[in-house]
This record gives C-alpha cells, structure tokens and sequence, in this order.
C-alpha cells in the first residue's frame, strides 16, 4: 500500500479502471472528476488522476490539507457527500477554484478503499465559468451519488487485483 503514491497512481491505472469512474462521471453529468491520494508525508490529499481539461494543472500539483476543505472531511468521516450549490457552504475550500478560475457549483465526494483501507476519495464536480453567463448547472442528485460509490468501490478492488496480480508476478 506504501508503494501507491499520488506520484505513480496515474501510471497504474488501465483502461478499464478510467472507464468505471469516467462513465460514473459522465452519467452524473459531471464536468470533471478526481482521484485524490493520501500523501502521508504532507498530511494532504493529492489529485492523482483527473479527466478533465484542467488535468496538467491540478494532478500532483495541489495538496489539499487534511485539516481543510470538504475533501478532506470525506476523507477523515470515510462517508459520501453531496452538494448543490457547494460554493455557498463556508467549509468549501475555494483554492482550487481561484487557481483555475472556475466556480464549484456542484460535488459528490466518496471515500476511496483499497488494501483494506481508506487511502484517498473520488470526487466529481460540475463547474461554472465565472466570466459566463450561462445558466447554472443541474446539480447533482442521490441516483448521481450512489453511482459515483458504485464506480469508487469497483476502482477500488481493480487496485486490489492489480497490485495482487504484479505481487504475484502476473504480466
């Protein structure tokens, strides 16, 4: 489990594995969605794995505390959240928003296990331009939520099974 870093996650990952959570977040009418890895190191949580156009800028390039932000409070209650409207709730953590000069409307966040623990969350959002005048987004709702669980849960074992395939010595 120590070996899974926020530095090499991106590179282990197949094409199966990007498709459960990217096909999670495309039927939740997501804009994006994120792979955030514990880095024990920095107290953090790290985007690994990002499918939107903002990738370059935000994969092991931020670090969201774990005593801050609304990702980090998934991360220590290991429960799902979601939220319509995110950008009004006082414990929404807006820096990466203002580096990407985008406005979190939506966000479901869930817990990311794999190797018998919690090691990071997946969240997908659904961002507004803020220089748009385009109306807002739908939002998400409960359905939307439980298949972004579904998707975390299925990435999760795929880990599981890949790092018990190379364990073992598997190609």
């Amino acid at each position: 489990a120590r070996s899974i870093t926020p530095g090499n996650l991106g590179s282990m990952l197949d094409e199966t594995m990007r498709r459960t959570i990217g096909l999670a977040f495309e039927d939740a009418g997501a804009s994006e969605g994120t792979v955030w890895i514990l880095e024990s190191a920095t107290e953090s949580l790290v985007p690994s794995y990002n499918t939107g156009s903002h990738a370059d800028e935000l994969v092991g390039k931020f670090k969201q505390p774990l005593n801050a932000g609304l990702i980090s409070m998934v991360f220590a209650a290991e429960q799902p959240f979601l939220e319509n409207q995110v950008f009004e709730n006082a414990n929404h953590d807006k820096a990466v928003d203002s580096m990407l000069c985008l406005r979190t409307y939506a966000m479901i966040a869930v817990p990311l296990y794999f190797l018998g623990a919690c090691r990071g969350v997946i969240s997908c959002v659904q961002l507004t331009d803020l220089s748009s005048s385009a109306p807002d987004p739908k939002g998400f709702d409960e359905g939307d939520k439980a298949r972004v669980c579904l998707a975390a849960a299925a990435f999760g074992r795929l880990l599981d099974y890949s790092v018990l395939r190379k364990t073992v010595g598997l190609p």
